[in-house]
């Protein structure tokens, strides 16, 4: 079975639109999903905690969370459904049940703050106890977020595959079963741990691939027609999927270099975020655009890592005040941008920075409608959000007539 799996994995790496490729390394939205999720999770807690979190999934703190989840490519595609308040059914039940909602989150704060993998195990047992309609290991999908060496996401994909590879007939919506599946796959995974990694996000993505039948293990010759039409049409859509990814990046590079190129004509520093300083972007690269390393700023490790990873910021010359920050997002995302904008206004805020979200002319409507929820607003934190479009086509305007960062008002909106 070694063997075998190793050539499993070593197909599964060299497709280069695999999800390995295309999701878990070299991806940056994947590295900042993790901090957005952390301090998203925080507030779900924290709701729970002040009895501010509502009687129905849509517009709580937890739907915000789980949105910035199903941000995370095909992998994690549905994994909000299962949170989704159904009252027929009266599941999952923890927004009308006050005892099962506290149950929840003393749940989610307990693995938060779980510094082993026998208090994530113990927590879990708990949970499963309680019998809490309709509350399965979807929420694993929360957990990896929060603990991604110990606990592998969880979907119909995944639990397929896993079936498929390990000849197993493990059902989804069980806490026991998954438990068991999850020992097998770290079982799996240490033992070609140096193949993989030690992020289960790597055989959680090999799982996904052979679920949605992406990748087809040995030949094809054997495969019916249907199958086959039904194979190349699955990878086919996935080709269109990398390439619009691709699209994407083009474009969020082409506003970074925008926004950079605005900054210095006003007489700001700036700087991109921590892991975009390579990029170049119409001849030019962003480290010779911007300042050579990070102003120090007085907050705690975990949030500085986080506003590192904000696209773009504009520092007063000279100085570690931030006078406006920049999220740019793609048409996939758009909560974990507000998260961090958020994050860095409560580190800073002195009144006189401003926020934006840059975004695709097609996102407009969503944006909206996520900077009108009540879990933004209660933060009141003032995000106003400009058009691609509308940043392309003004940026030499904005350049050559602009004489300080207020000047971004004129082509920005707010809600």
């Amino acid at each position: 079975m070694s063997e075998h799996l190793s050539a499993i994995i070593q197909q599964y790496k060299q497709d280069k639109e695999s999800v390995y490729n295309t999701w878990f390394i070299n991806n940056e939205e994947r590295l900042k999903a993790f901090r957005s999720i952390r301090r998203g999770v925080m507030q779900v807690i924290e709701d729970i905690k002040c009895k501010r979190f509502p009687n129905d999934f849509k517009g709580s703190s937890l739907e915000f969370v789980l949105a910035s989840i199903t941000e995370q490519k095909q992998v994690f595609e549905g994994a909000a459904h299962p949170f989704y308040w159904k009252p027929k059914l009266r599941i999952p039940d923890i927004y009308e049940h006050e005892a099962n909602k506290q149950a929840f989150g003393q749940f989610l704060e307990n693995c938060l703050n779980a510094k082993a993998e026998e208090q994530i195990i113990k927590e879990i047992i708990r949970l499963d106890s309680i019998k809490i309609k309709g509350l399965g290991p979807a929420v694993a999908s929360i957990l990896y977020f929060l603990h991604p060496t110990i606990v592998p996401p969880f979907n119909t994909a995944i639990i397929n595959g896993f079936n498929f590879l390990f000849k197993d007939k493990k059902k989804l919506g069980s806490w026991s079963e998954y438990l068991k599946l999850r020992e097998v796959l770290i079982d799996a995974n240490s033992r070609h741990r140096a193949e993989l990694s030690t992020d289960l996000g790597a055989v959680a993505g090999l799982l996904f691939e052979i679920g949605t039948q992406k990748l087809i293990l040995g030949t094809d010759e054997y495969l019916n027609d249907d199958e086959r039409k039904k194979l190349e049409k699955a990878i086919e859509r996935r080709h269109r999927e990398v390439q619009d990814e691709k699209e994407q990046e083009s474009l969020h590079t082409n506003m970074q270099y925008h926004l950079l190129k605005i900054g210095n004509a006003l007489g700001y520093d700036v700087i991109p975020a921590a892991n975009d300083r390579s990029k170049i972007c119409h001849g030019q690269s962003f480290s010779f655009m911007s300042l050579s390393s990070f102003p120090t700023m007085s907050c705690d490790r975990e949030t500085l890592n986080t506003i590192q990873l904000i696209d773009v910021l504009w520092f007063q010359k000279g100085t570690n005040n931030v006078v406006a920050a920049f999220e740019v997002e793609k048409s996939t995302s758009i909560y974990s941008g507000i998260l961090r904008l958020t994050d860095l206004s409560f580190t800073i805020a002195d009144g006189d920075e401003v926020l934006y979200l840059i975004v695709p002319d097609a996102r407009e409507r969503d944006v909206v409608l996520q900077l009108s929820r009540p879990a933004i607003r209660k933060n009141n934190v003032p995000i106003r959000y400009i058009l691609f479009s509308d940043l392309q086509q003004h940026c030499e305007s904005l350049c050559k007539f602009g004489d300080s960062h207020h000047i971004m008002q004129k082509i920005a909106k707010a809600v």
